[in-house]
């Protein structure tokens, strides 16, 4: 079973090693102790540990050996995805107001704002546009934090503000234009 785990796809591969685990677990936790009371034994104690360990090295390996080869078919993308560096916008917050720079971006395709907290208390970036979901934002930054947000933006005009309560009405609003 672990052989033909191994041999098989990523994710096949990985289910099949990881419920022969299981089995074994629940064999050993629920039905062993069942029919034999005092299992695994004095007698079979050593067997019991080896077969632990045996399964637990295959598990580890199985995790490491889908895990690389997921990992590599993450990293070979089509030349579409590998069109072009995103565009960085530098955006600053502080009580209570956004600066992005630069205001403009020359071009539609993916963005990246790299968002600093520069004040005393907890902010986020969100933003609204044109084809953007309403939960494109960043998670809460601390003070003196940094965050990033990459996505990608149509032509348009988007507006860049922090979504914690009272922030956008106490003036932290900016635009970003997309040519």
């Amino acid at each position: 079973m672990l052989l033909v785990g191994l041999s098989a796809g990523h994710k096949i591969g990985l289910a099949a090693v990881a419920a022969c685990f299981i089995a074994f677990a629940l064999a050993s936790s629920f039905l062993a102790p069942r029919r034999r009371p005092d299992f695994p034994g004095r007698n079979g104690l050593g067997v019991f540990v080896i077969a632990c360990l045996v399964l637990f090295a295959a598990m580890i390996s199985a995790v490491e050996i889908f895990g690389a080869e997921g990992e590599a078919k993450a990293s070979a993308k089509t030349p579409a995805q590998q069109a072009g560096p995103a565009t960085t916008v530098q955006v600053k917050e502080s009580e209570f107001k956004i600066a992005a720079a630069p205001a403009t971006v020359p071009a539609a395709g993916k963005v990246t704002f790299v968002v600093q907290n520069a004040g005393k208390i907890q902010h986020d970036l969100a933003l609204q546009g044109t084809g953007v979901s309403a939960a494109t934002r960043t998670p809460l930054i601390s003070p003196g934090q940094t965050a990033k947000l990459t996505v990608s933006l149509a032509a348009g005009t988007y507006t860049l503000y922090c979504s914690v309560p009272g922030h956008r009405a106490a003036g932290m609003v900016a635009r970003l234009v997309v040519k």
